[in-house]
């Protein structure tokens, strides 16, 4: 079976993938780090917060307290180490404001190579983080994987993963790259769908019995 179809089965198992997040480079950035540990309601419950009750703009960040900042996310149920959090946003919002002029996303229309650099110089971003930025705020169709999931695609092509993370993120990476079209949409509908499909069904314990592509992952195959 093509990846391709894989990814439609995956659409009838889990739904029509939807974002629902930031998308601008600067936002998300932000929304990333609102929450700890990392989760789509804690990061949406301290970006909703931080919105709300201090503001987004680099400017409005900074003029803060730190007391205040962290006070805002730890009332807004959005995990753990507020005061680390609130650290870590003030670096974003200082960064952006100094080296970048308030305009991250100008600085992000370089090559491939060099946007990650840029990304990669804030808090907590590593690849996976780089390169989902990159593919949602519009700015490169790459082939993003996501962290919690790069082991879905390999178990589905190679029936496992590599030796270590880096290189499994960049075997995920180059085999999704050559089975999707490069383009926004097919890139962002196929990284929506590996981390549906990661969090729910073929988690670090794979649930294969209930797992509509069984049939088709090299995985499951090698285990029968």
């Amino acid at each position: 079976m093509e990846f391709s179809e894989i990814l439609d089965q995956l659409e009838k198992r889990h739904g029509k993938p939807r974002y629902a997040g930031p998308t601008g480079a600067y936002e998300m950035l932000l929304h990333r780090n609102c929450g700890y540990p990392q989760s789509d309601e804690r990061c949406d419950n301290g970006f909703r917060a931080l919105k709300e009750h201090i503001g987004l703009k680099p400017e409005e960040i900074l003029a803060a307290s730190d007391r205040r900042l962290a006070k805002v996310l730890r009332e807004s149920k959005s995990g753990m180490v507020p005061e680390k959090r609130a650290q870590r946003l003030k670096e974003i919002a200082a960064r952006v404001q100094t080296k970048f002029g308030g305009k991250l996303e100008q600085a992000l229309r370089e090559p491939l190579k060099e946007a990650r650099k840029v990304l990669k110089q804030f808090p907590t971003l590593g690849d996976s983080g780089a390169d989902r930025i990159l593919l949602f705020a519009g700015i490169a169709s790459v082939a993003a994987i996501p962290a919690t999931a790069v082991r879905v695609p390999l178990r589905i092509a190679f029936g496992g993963e590599k030796k270590n993370y880096a290189a499994s993120y960049r075997a995920a990476q180059e085999y999704v790259a050559g089975e999707i079209p490069e383009e926004f949409a097919a890139r962002k509908r196929a990284y929506l769908l590996l981390k549906r499909h990661g969090q729910e069904i073929c988690r670090e314990k794979p649930a294969c019995e209930d797992c509509a592509i069984a049939e088709a992952c090299a995985y499951f195959q090698r285990g029968r």
